[in-house]
């Protein structure tokens, strides 16, 4: 029988409720015993309730684990994160005294990957044009036979994949099923293992002049900030889309606007820079820019995912097996 802990969560009040569904919180309860049925202020809560605290399950909202809190939370020894990027809540005092943590980013890209996956077919079809043009004329049949980048449809259709991050390779996964060629641009993938995920390793530069649609798949880091600018953007061919459902500053925003608003690229915007974008950016009105509100994420019934991930996590703790989604302080700076 796995080992019984005392446990407590971490997040916005409400959110423990769109992540822990009843059958959710039951499994968490055969292993571990919640100090607090709803989540706790680790800076508020009184002391006698946090010393014994073995686990956390974090969520949005978690406050950062500083030494501070740290101090009131002695024998905290799991963080099972039940959202994406630990970043905000993990402090060097966090790992050097040995707490492990686990992140449910990879639950939350799989609603990412469909929604991305289901762009680029949309894409394929013309759908956006479409819609408009169907709209306009009342039921008469549209014009229709080539979409922006060539013949309507997937069949032969060139994608590239900017990132084999989580998302990035389960994108790769679903391009599977279609008859298009993948190129993939990630500094640290082989040709071998390019070859694996079903796509062709290749430069950035090589990809974008190459792709029918670029999709965006890097994490947000210093070095791949505005990566996708005005020399790449200027590379890609007439009628070609960009899709970024990962973070804006890897797009220079003014740069793609500028493309767009020539009507020479086509852009899905999802998470643009800034987010989100000013009123006046032309992208709002142009026919050519789709812009949704950050929601290729969890969002719903998707959200409870990431807590049956992180209940599966500390069921795996308290077990003592293996963990499936550790996150370790060296991986910090490759990820999102």
């Amino acid at each position: 029988m796995a080992k019984r802990g005392n446990a407590a969560l971490l997040m916005w009040p409400g959110v423990d409720e769109m992540l822990l569904t009843p059958q959710v919180r039951q499994a968490l309860a055969e292993v571990v015993t919640l100090v607090d049925d709803a989540p706790i202020d680790v800076m508020g809560a009184p002391a006698a309730d946090l010393e014994s605290v073995e686990v956390l399950i974090g969520g949005w909202g978690a406050a950062a684990l500083d030494a501070a809190a740290l101090d009131r939370l002695p024998s905290l020894r799991l963080l099972a994160y039940a959202a994406g990027t630990v970043k905000g809540v993990v402090t060097d005092e966090l790992w050097a005294r040995g707490v492990v943590v686990s992140s449910a980013a990879a639950a939350n890209a799989v609603p990412v990957a469909e929604f991305t996956f289901a762009t680029i077919v949309m894409i394929a079809k013309d759908v956006f044009r479409v819609r408009d043009t169907y709209r306009e004329v009342r039921g008469e049949q549209p014009v229709m036979g080539t979409g922006p980048c060539g013949p309507l449809g997937t069949y032969g259709m060139k994608v590239g994949v900017f990132g084999a991050s989580k998302i990035g390779r389960m994108v790769l996964e679903r391009l599977r099923s279609l008859d298009v060629e993948v190129g993939l641009h990630d500094p640290f993938v082989e040709v071998d293992e390019a070859a694996a995920l079903g796509a062709t390793r290749m430069g950035l530069d090589e990809m974008c002049a190459w792709a029918d649609i670029v999709t965006v798949h890097a994490p947000e880091l210093p070095a791949t900030r505005h990566l996708i600018d005005a020399e790449r953007l200027a590379l890609m061919r007439d009628g070609a889309w960009l899709i970024n459902t990962a973070r804006g500053s890897i797009v220079d925003t003014a740069a793609l606007e500028a493309e767009c608003a020539s009507g020479r690229l086509s852009c899905f915007i999802d998470t643009p820079d800034p987010e989100p974008l000013p009123p006046t950016s032309p992208l709002w009105d142009l026919p050519n820019a789709v812009l949704t509100p950050h929601i290729a994420g969890s969002m719903g019934n998707e959200v409870a995912r990431m807590g049956r991930l992180a209940v599966d996590e500390v069921e795996r703790f308290m077990a003592g097996q293996p963990l499936c989604h550790e996150v370790r302080a060296e991986d910090l700076d490759l990820l999102a």
